[in-house]
């Protein structure tokens, strides 16, 4: 039996998490409360995964910081790492007209998202990533290019590995010292179970929607281009989620 349920959603098990969520955010849905900072068990199932042998031959070895750093911060020689969910749900305001079409074709539109939420706070939607002003999480949620998309992120990375520029190359220059820790594009890949977003050869990212020109919204346009970014993330969590059950049995 695996030590790490993945089957366990951070958002129900986070205290509060939601209260009053439907009333904020102008209404669009959002908590108060981040599982990232404020879910202990996330903590230590990050803890658990990501101490292992890294792919330059050293151990990781976290330990959980003293609250010095902040809240649920995992320490490694002089790395301060944090967790972030890898996908995003574009619930925004500013894209009320979509929201508004998808809620004509989804009467249970609410239900049906809290349901996303849930399997996207499951251990398989979940990262660590250096911790600092301005980090990767933080960057990559504020660019126009990438609006949190995990498939737009690692491709970001893969192009870095490369030492090709993208949106996000500032910020992953600033960190290159960890992403040496995994040698080149594979090494980071199969250290984070994420063999499902790329193809057998790791030369290509599977971008769920769109170009992936990293030049183009990436948004979804429409209802259409929603639903295949639903489904392709489902398939994405279900899959990593199995990889790190096997790997942790």
């Amino acid at each position: 039996m695996s030590i790490i349920d993945t089957n366990l959603n951070f958002a129900d098990d986070t205290k509060d998490y939601w209260n009053n969520f439907w009333e904020n955010n102008n209404g669009y849905g959002s908590s108060n409360i981040d599982p990232d900072t404020n879910n202990k068990k996330l903590q230590k199932y990050h803890q658990l995964l990501w101490s292992k042998q890294l792919p330059n031959g050293e151990y990781m070895d976290l330990q959980p910081s003293q609250d010095s750093y902040g809240t649920n911060i995992l320490l490694w020689k002089d790395f301060v790492l944090s967790s972030d969910s890898l996908i995003n749900g574009f619930r925004w305001p500013t894209m009320k007209s979509l929201i508004d079409e998808l809620k004509v074709e989804l009467p249970n539109y609410q239900q049906f998202q809290e349901e996303y939420i849930r399997k996207t706070y499951t251990i398989g939607g979940m990262i660590i990533f250096p911790r600092h002003r301005n980090s990767i999480n933080q960057r990559r949620g504020c660019s126009p290019f990438i609006k949190d998309r995990v498939d737009l992120t690692i491709e970001c990375i893969r192009l870095y590995y490369e030492g090709k520029e993208n949106p996000l190359s500032y910020v992953l220059k600033s960190d290159e010292k960890f992403f040496n820790l995994f040698n080149d594009f594979k090494g980071y890949i199969n250290y984070f179970y994420l063999q499902d977003i790329v193809s057998e050869d790791y030369k290509k990212v599977n971008i769920y929607i769109g170009s992936g020109n990293l030049k183009d919204s990436p948004l979804p346009q429409n209802t259409k281009e929603w639903f295949i970014w639903h489904d392709k993330t489902i398939d994405f969590l279900k899959k990593r989620n199995a990889r790190i059950a096997q790997a942790m049995s």
